[in-house]
């Protein structure tokens, strides 16, 4: 990420000249570069299946979420274009700041009601505007092959924003740091599974079961892996 820096400052500083989409295709370029380089330093393979499932337009791809390897994962391995709906900290992180910022990044403050009610805002408009969002719908690292509950407010957004859903099947990424408690990384083998995109009707009062089912599919996905 330092090293490219040079390379992010130049296209931020042509930002408002381009197009928004030719900016955002330029920015997911390079963290894919850096995704794929990170993940071949700790010796890891990736396998990813159902790519083609993967709508045009504005997606909310919603994954289980691991552990922190996840994030270069989908960073490198899926083509599409998004930003996180990431945690109010990273703001704070060096570099990464930068990058999130520039990703298209809407950052979420979990402790302040308003701060997540203006999150969830922010992000619906940003999928309306055709810029796609990548949730971990647990709301934090599972740190093994459980899967947490959903909260069911990340997944609204793309009802709002009437864009679909596509459910994302992530398994191997705790092995690489999580499971060896962050000592050291070890390489691991990691599989991927694009689900079928889901449209859920934000006038639906079912919204909780709809949930469930994506979960559900989420799930079956990591125990057929």
């Amino acid at each position: 990420m330092i090293y490219m820096l040079p390379k992010l400052m130049r296209i931020r500083k042509k930002r408002e000249y381009v197009d928004q989409t030719d900016f955002y295709q330029h920015i997911h370029l390079l963290t894919q570069r850096w995704a794929k380089f990170l993940l071949n330093l700790t010796g890891s393979t990736v396998k990813v299946e159902g790519i083609e499932k993967i709508p045009s337009g504005p997606v909310l791809l919603a994954s289980n979420h691991q552990g922190n390897f996840d994030i270069p994962v989908i960073l490198g391995y899926l083509p599409k274009e998004a930003g996180f709906l990431a945690k109010q900290e990273m703001k704070k992180v060096p570099f990464a700041s930068l990058w999130m910022e520039a990703m298209g990044c809407v950052f979420i403050n979990r402790t302040d009601r308003r701060g997540t009610v203006q999150a969830l805002k922010e992000s619906i408009e940003q999928l309306k505007s055709g810029h796609s969002l990548i949730v971990f719908p647990e709301g934090t690292r599972s740190k093994g092959t459980e899967l947490g509950l959903f909260k069911s407010g990340v997944i609204r957004m793309a009802s709002d924003a009437s864009v679909p859903i596509v459910p994302i099947s992530i398994n191997g990424t705790y092995q690489i740091m999580e499971e060896n408690k962050g000592k050291k990384f070890c390489s691991a083998t990691i599989k991927v599974t694009v689900h079928d995109p889901v449209y859920i009707d934000s006038t639906n009062p079912q919204l909780k079961t709809e949930v469930e089912a994506i979960r559900a599919t989420i799930e079956k996905g990591l125990k057929v892996l």
